[in-house]
């Protein structure tokens, strides 16, 4: 008997010392709180993620570009490489991440139900006595497809490839620009050699001869490509007033807020709730009848319920070049206050369920049966 407990109680810590190693969950159902079992959970705490969205497009200049003007009557074609930015869209949301300062613990008994809890991945409290939900998958879009690169030196014919001089290149290039022009000139009026036999027929041949001359006419006049690109900041809120939260530059596109290089996105955030100063957390003044326990800087302290957020609100403002990108009130768990569900609640003559909204701790339902 003596030995069965004892190879029990080792394995049972072999587990617990595997599991801490391996870091794979910070908060788990059966952790002991000294000689008490129980569930120890996170509160969170509000984060602002500022998601922004720009374009870039590359230019690139054609090999032939000096050249434009002269041959093929094109005007202000550049002769320099270059990228050009514009910011297109600036959202702001809000995340819950575990707050340190608020870790409790919910005892085990007999006589409460409260322990039946789900957690997230983090620690922070989902549910009470409901069934386990997995994480739902948001599918991302799928990225458009960039255009394939056309290869111009594949349409370029034997005497232009010998040429010796690229101004005698450029010369024979644009003839033969002007020689697929001629040529879609004459199936459109249908006095080609060889006309196609349908309108399909057609099309197919039309389609080669504008991607023969759109490759030709890069050599002069250039490629741009266009890119998307997307850049998250995060921000622990508080009120301020234009903090630059990051910079913009129409050459160089997003760039630390300490670069001058770029124009300030600046943050503004009002406390919209005024919260009046709270009475002390209940302590356990009837021994035994306290479910949970706030653990703070290595102390303890009993209280009579379960703790959940009530977040307060504010309005968040983001500013580019005097212009509002972005202007709504959120909610801010750090404006708000710390309320808490009756022990009674969780007695074993009732099931209560409960839903709180991870990102800020808020109650968001309450069924009891």
């Amino acid at each position: 008997m003596k030995k069965g407990l004892l190879i029990l109680f080792a394995m049972i810590m072999v587990n617990g010392q595997w599991s801490m190693i391996n870091g794979q969950t910070e908060v788990t159902a059966g952790v002991t709180f000294g000689k008490k079992f129980g569930v120890t959970y996170m509160l969170p705490q509000t984060e602002l993620v500022i998601e922004a969205t720009a374009t870039r497009q590359h230019y690139e200049p054609g090999q032939f570009s000096l050249y434009a003007e002269r041959y093929l009557r094109l005007n202000g074609v550049k002769q320099e490489a270059e990228n050009t930015w514009t910011l297109d869209d600036v959202q702001i949301k809000t995340v819950g991440i575990p707050d340190p300062d608020n870790i409790y613990f919910v005892e085990m008994k007999d006589r409460t139900t409260a322990p039946l809890m789900e957690l997230t991945a983090d620690g922070i409290v989902r549910s009470i006595n409901m069934p386990l939900v997995g994480e739902q998958k948001v599918e991302q879009p799928k990225a458009p497809q960039p255009e394939a690169d056309i290869d111009p030196r594949s349409f370029l014919t034997e005497e232009i490839l010998v040429a010796t001089s690229i101004a005698k290149q450029a010369e024979l290039v644009a003839r033969e620009i002007y020689n697929i022009r001629e040529s879609k000139n004459n199936l459109l009026r249908g006095e080609a050699d060889n006309l196609p036999k349908d309108g399909a027929q057609l099309q197919i041949m039309l389609d080669n001869l504008n991607l023969q001359e759109k490759a030709l006419t890069q050599m002069f006049e250039g490629k741009t490509t266009t890119e998307t690109i997307h850049q998250t900041f995060r921000v622990t809120p508080a009120e301020m007033n234009n903090k630059v939260a990051f910079r913009f530059s129409t050459k160089l596109g997003f760039v630390d807020a300490d670069n001058l290089v770029g124009e300030p996105i600046q943050l503004s955030i009002v406390n919209k709730q005024v919260i009046p100063e709270q009475p002390a957390e209940p302590t356990d003044g009837k021994a035994g009848k306290s479910i949970i326990s706030i653990l703070s800087n290595g102390s303890k302290t009993a209280l009579e319920g379960v703790a959940y957020n009530v977040p307060g609100k504010a309005n968040v403002k983001l500013t580019y070049n005097h212009k509002n990108l972005f202007d709504s009130e959120l909610s801010i768990t750090q404006f708000g206050t710390r309320e808490y569900l009756a022990a009674q609640l969780f007695n074993r003559n009732t099931v209560t369920k409960v839903l709180f909204d991870v990102n800020t701790g808020a109650l968001l339902k309450i069924e009891r049966q």
